[in-house]
């Protein structure tokens, strides 16, 4: 995914074959003393999803607020940061587009095996809230939602598209105020945020067990049938992985950067294979600086600015994985996403996946931020946890490919020579 240390993923896994094996066959009326497994299931699993909701908010605040300063506080930054940020913009954009696509046309979510059997209390709940977004979604009414009256009142309610407006822009101006005043805000937030990321090591600790409890409601709910729409799932995020990573980016390449997609993939060959088998976009940072230097060609002054910078803010695919989970969700039960509602989701697909970008598990808490501002169960993400950890291996060696694309088009929009020009990397280490 992205810069998250993990530990070995084999307790994880387990807990997911486990957890399908004993739900299938506890089901939902199966207990001891008058009490289900399956409310054990349910009572744990949402204490779990609550937990990871109890973090979002400072999460996000203080996460964007301390990068945001740091950005905006850097001189070399900010000659280049326009082409910068827009090159991110362009590539993340576009994954969540095509995740959006994808999701519509293979409807994953619309299998009859994950039907759930939903009260309908709560089902007319979900579609009258969804049924407030969808009417008041006018473009006025969005940019309304962006910036909010009251900021007291929004981290109150978590509205993250207010929230993240706030954060980027109070980020921003502590880098026009006081140095000295500057550096004490900064520190406070700089802390709120390490104090978060404590928090939430603390929280995966009990990873295992959230993500059994999860898994094996569902499994006591619809069986082994549910592995057919994580199927469909899995197949969803698949394609549009590899329409970004095979199509967009040899486009952006091609056309803008000038150079030879075939020869950029060979180049990064060692630090995509890294991504993929680390799953992390910081222990894979050293070997991808080495690949976009010596084997690209792009100078230091750019490489050592766009690429770790990447690493936080350039999550491509982990945004357009955040969209699809979210739609996933939101078809499973049943709810219909206006066109207007999957503009937000795109927008906060967008903004979280820079927002929570660094953290463990930072794709669940960015899709846990989508459902929440929707309304949607965000017990949710119970539903594909089985097929998260080889997702979260792809999606990472999509975030670094990402990385690299835009470190090349920044240096060739610099004028720089020789980018890609090498075709024999044997002899490179």
């Amino acid at each position: 995914m992205s810069k998250k240390k993990k530990k070995s993923p084999w307790a994880v896994l387990i807990a997911i074959v486990l957890a399908f094996i004993i739900g299938n066959l506890t089901g939902t009326t199966t207990g001891l003393f008058g009490i289900t497994f399956y409310s054990i299931y349910d009572l744990v699993g949402k204490l779990f999803i609550q937990s990871l909701t109890l973090i979002v908010v400072p999460l996000v605040v203080s996460s964007i607020v301390t990068g945001m300063a740091r950005i905006g506080g850097d001189a070399s930054f900010k000659r280049i940061g326009v082409k910068i940020i827009g090159f991110y913009v362009i590539t993340t954009l576009s994954a969540v587009i095509l995740g959006l696509l994808f999701v519509n046309l293979i409807k994953p979510g619309m299998a009859e095996s994950f039907h759930l059997q939903i009260e309908q209390s709560q089902t007319n709940g979900l579609h009258h809230n969804l049924a407030d977004h969808s009417n008041t979604v006018t473009i006025s009414g969005l940019i309304l939602s962006v910036i909010p009256s009251n900021i007291i009142d929004a981290l109150a309610k978590g509205e993250m598209l207010a929230l993240i407006f706030f954060s980027l822009l109070f980020g921003f101006a502590l880098t026009k105020i006081n140095e000295e005043r500057s550096v004490q805000i900064q520190g406070l937030f700089q802390g709120l945020f390490q104090t978060m990321i404590e928090i939430t090591h603390m929280i995966m600790n009990f990873l295992p067990f959230g993500v059994f409890c999860l898994v094996a409601k569902v499994a006591a709910t619809t069986g082994f049938e549910s592995l057919a729409s994580l199927g469909l799932f899995f197949l969803t995020v698949i394609c549009a992985l590899a329409a970004f990573s095979f199509i967009v980016v040899p486009l952006l390449l091609k056309y803008i950067g000038k150079v030879s997609p075939k020869t950029h993939f060979k180049a990064m060959g060692p630090a995509l294979i890294t991504a993929f088998s680390t799953s992390s976009s910081s222990a894979s940072l050293p070997i991808t600086m080495d690949c976009v230097e010596k084997r690209a060609g792009v100078s230091n002054r750019i490489c050592s600015l766009v690429v770790p910078l990447g690493t936080s803010l350039n999550m491509s695919g982990s945004a357009l994985y955040e969209i699809i989970a979210a739609m996933f969700v939101a078809q499973v039960y049943g709810v219909t996403i206006t066109l207007g509602s999957q503009i937000i989701f795109v927008m906060l697909a967008l903004f979280t996946s820079m927002g929570v970008a660094g953290i463990p598990a930072a794709s669940l808490v960015a899709v846990i931020v989508i459902l929440k501002a929707f309304g949607l169960p965000i017990e949710g993400i119970g539903l594909f946890l089985a097929v998260d950890r080889i997702l979260d291996m792809m999606r990472t060696t999509v975030n670094v490919l990402s990385d690299t694309c835009c470190a090349v088009l920044v240096a060739k929009s610099e004028g720089e020579k020789n980018i890609l020009t090498k075709t024999d990397f044997s002899k490179i280490n």
